[in-house]
């Protein structure tokens, strides 16, 4: 299968700003949902921000882990068939690994208190994008 391929990470310190960036050409905009996730040494890949497209039933639905609430924003850019992550006011805990994931519209949750996707959900990963943040 083909993998998806991240990118956007990088050394910044506490405070710093960076940007990650999914090719996501494979995943028809209206069949799936996508999300970021991060696994740091010793911890289990966990979701950090989703997104449910819009489609007739309503707009697009984001869910964001509590610590990135309010400094990372998720958007998925269909003419690029891009996924990106906005992450600001980065602390040393979003040190991590950071991958994309997608699944088929009819395994994602529509409601915005949990993740469209868990990991669980996931069939591919990609090779990840390292993000370290100094203190």
């Amino acid at each position: 299968q083909v993998q998806p391929v991240e990118s956007g990470g990088g050394s910044v310190q506490a405070g710093g700003s960076l940007r990650l960036s999914c090719e996501a050409s494979r995943y028809t905009y209206s069949s799936y949902c996508m999300g970021w996730f991060r696994q740091s040494p010793g911890n289990e890949r966990e979701g950090v921000a989703t997104i449910y497209p819009s489609t007739y039933a309503g707009g697009e639905i984001t869910w964001y882990a509590d610590p990135v609430k309010g400094r990372f924003s998720i958007s998925r850019d269909k003419a690029k068939s891009t996924l990106y992550l906005q992450m600001d006011s980065l602390k040393p805990e979003d040190t991590g690994m950071y991958y994309c994931g997608a699944t088929l519209l009819r395994y994602c949750s529509r409601d915005y208190r949990v993740p469209s996707l868990l990991p669980s959900n996931v069939a591919t990963w990609g090779q990840g994008t390292q993000v370290t943040i100094s203190s």
